[in-house]
């Protein structure tokens, strides 16, 4: 019996140490994870509350899971086989073990609730900056308590098939494939598509947002430390999706204003006619630099009509408020209108316009278009 005992004691020791050959070997899977980890050490402070908020809400999650883990290995080896653990088959409740059961992941689901709440409003992306970094407001302050706040650097973001096209509105230029912004200046993207439905993600700066065809979408974000940072597109496009990155460049405000010059200077014209023809499909396409950029290039590519022959979506969206184009399409604004205030409650609301023709080139008037009047 006593050699069997120490026979079982020499297996287990054996075991024991077959599993400490292996822990030396753990820290080695850490490389897996990738050679870059710029969303743990983000630039800009959008990015890093993001970090922050994921670290504490897998912090808060492991004070369940490490315990479990452990005693699940500590249950098992306490009552194996060869222990002599005690055995009580009658015990069946605990009031503190059922205490810690419940109320520990009660409590950390509130927290985790109420820091994605906060999170998920402080950190809108559409939300205007409320600090540059940590103790570091957007609003300066001045003497007398006033505070003056930095205006945004504007940058308007078009996702192309398959490049990214950048317009500075109030600098006049443009740059494909290529952002350059002051370190500590709020940034606003006001960000569409061409054609297809993309995500615009710099790690290092924020989080993703989409890029839609007809629609636009806001992020609001500022850098921190100067340094060149890899942006790409986190939404599959297509064949050249996967060439689908700029650069993003965070420099003082001396820096970007050479830039900024450069570019007018050494930068090509982007007009109507250009952009058309940039905006056909290609890729691992070089940086390039335009001047003398129309002001209203973006919201004709936000409305879809930079070829001037189509109409753009304001337009339609505006015509079919008011009936369409003739009279087989007032009814429809009618049956929304009529009698919809008194409905609820109000007032009968005024009369108010539709379409019921539309000029052509032969009939300037639209005298042959049928006029009607809708009574409310």
């Amino acid at each position: 019996m006593g050699i069997e005992n120490g026979c079982s004691r020499i297996r287990e020791v054996s075991s024991l140490l077959r599993i400490c050959r292996i822990l030396p070997l753990l820290p080695l899977f850490a490389l897996l994870g990738g050679c870059q980890m710029v969303l743990l050490g983000p630039s800009g402070d959008v990015a890093l509350q993001q970090r922050n908020l994921l670290l504490a809400s897998t912090a808060l999650m492991l004070l369940v899971i490490v315990p479990v883990m452990a005693l699940t290995i500590f249950f098992a080896w306490r009552y194996r086989a060869s222990a002599k653990a005690s055995y009580d088959p009658d015990w069946n409740h605990s009031l503190p073990l059922e205490v810690v059961i419940w109320s520990v992941p009660l409590l950390i689901i509130i927290v985790i609730g109420a820091m994605t709440w906060m999170g998920t409003h402080l950190l809108d992306p559409y939300r205007p900056l409320d600090r540059i970094s940590a103790g570091k407001p957007a609003v300066e302050a001045k003497a007398g308590g006033n505070g003056v706040r930095k205006e945004p650097l504007v940058i308007q973001v078009v996702a192309l098939d398959w490049k990214w096209l950048f317009l500075y509105p109030a600098q006049g230029i443009a740059s494909l494939n290529e952002v350059v912004a002051p370190v500590d200046q709020p940034i606003e993207f006001r960000i569409t598509s061409s054609s297809v439905m993309n995500s615009l993600f710099i790690p290092a700066l924020a989080g993703q947002i989409y890029a839609m065809p007809g629609m636009q979408t806001k992020l609001n974000a500022v850098i921190n430390h100067a340094g060149e940072f890899e942006g790409f597109s986190a939404n599959y496009s297509g064949a050249g999706f996967s060439d689908m990155r700029f650069r993003f460049r965070g420099v003082d405000d001396k820096a970007f204003g050479d830039w900024v010059q450069g570019a007018i200077r050494n930068g090509s014209t982007l007009g109507r006619e250009e952009y058309l023809v940039l905006e056909k499909p290609s890729e691992r396409e070089p940086v390039r630099y335009f001047r003398d950029i129309p002001s209203d290039l973006f919201s004709a590519v936000l409305n879809m009509c930079v070829d001037r022959a189509k109409m753009c979506a304001r337009d339609m969206m505006a015509l079919d408020a008011k009936g369409g184009g003739g009279k087989e399409g007032i009814h429809i604004v009618a049956q929304l209108e009529y009698d919809k205030s008194v409905r609820r409650g109000g007032q009968p609301m005024p009369p108010r316009p539709f379409v019921t023709a539309i000029c052509t080139p032969t009939d300037v008037y639209g005298t042959a278009g049928v006029s009607a009047r809708v009574a409310n």
